[in-house]
């Protein structure tokens, strides 16, 4: 293994929503979780919820699992977010940190974490959200916070600040870990793990790229000069 690689601090996750994909990816010693929700599941054609949630925990049982609740409504949220903790010891229920409608979920929240329910709360952005939902967590009981530094970028901002921010607000809390997620690209590992966040999960297609860390730049031009030159002769093109 890269020993840029190997000396990583920060704990890579995979996420995604294909039990082949998963299971390959378990076989990785640097991924050391995995998370999914309902778009990567729709995406990947998956019908049966349960079916494959349970598939999933009992093909990887030591690793940490996020699997998120779908209802809209904070009462059958918590209903969906107990019968998901039940199934697995190293399950994390996904919390939206809003409904739909914009309401703040830190009383389900609550709830569930003072019940002693592993919580990963999701589709954070932003400071004040970190700060209402810390006074939330249970300080027993182990817990996530997402923060969606990617699309934070999307947007035009540097999340780096924020992340900044987001670590030393954390630390009242030591049970709660600080998840960067939706990365855009391999380079965001190497940003989170430079303030210290505790976990990234990305996405099959980025964590592939992790075989590219530490090579010749010059190689790397002539692969990629090769590369364009196999495709213009494949294609046939003529001037």
């Amino acid at each position: 293994m890269n020993e840029t690689l190997k000396n990583l601090k920060i704990k890579l996750f995979a996420d995604g929503a294909e039990i082949e994909v998963i299971r390959e990816m378990a076989k990785n010693p640097l991924i050391k979780g995995f998370t999914t929700n309902p778009t990567l599941m729709r995406k990947a054609g998956l019908e049966d919820y349960v079916g494959f949630s349970k598939k999933v925990i009992e093909m990887i049982p030591d690793y940490p699992l996020s699997l998120e609740v779908f209802s809209d409504d904070f009462s059958e949220m918590e209903i969906q977010a107990k019968q998901i903790a039940s199934w697995g010891k190293n399950v994390f229920v996904k919390i939206p940190i809003t409904n739909t409608k914009g309401e703040f979920c830190g009383d389900l929240v609550k709830r569930l974490a003072f019940s002693g329910i592993q919580v990963n709360v999701t589709a954070m952005m932003t400071m004040e959200q970190t700060d209402r939902i810390l006074a939330c967590l249970n300080p027993e009981v182990r817990s996530n916070i997402s923060i969606f530094a990617g699309r934070i970028a999307d947007t035009g901002i540097d999340p780096l600040p924020l992340m900044r921010e987001v670590m030393a607000a954390v630390k009242s809390n030591p049970k709660c870990e600080v998840i960067w997620a939706s990365p855009r690209e391999l380079l965001n590992v190497f940003h989170a793990e430079s303030v210290g966040c505790h976990i990234i999960t990305a996405t099959t297609d980025i964590l592939k790229k992790l075989s590219l860390v530490g090579k010749n730049l010059e190689e790397y031009s002539l692969d990629t000069v090769k590369m364009f030159y196999n495709d213009a002769t494949s294609a046939g093109y003529k001037i």
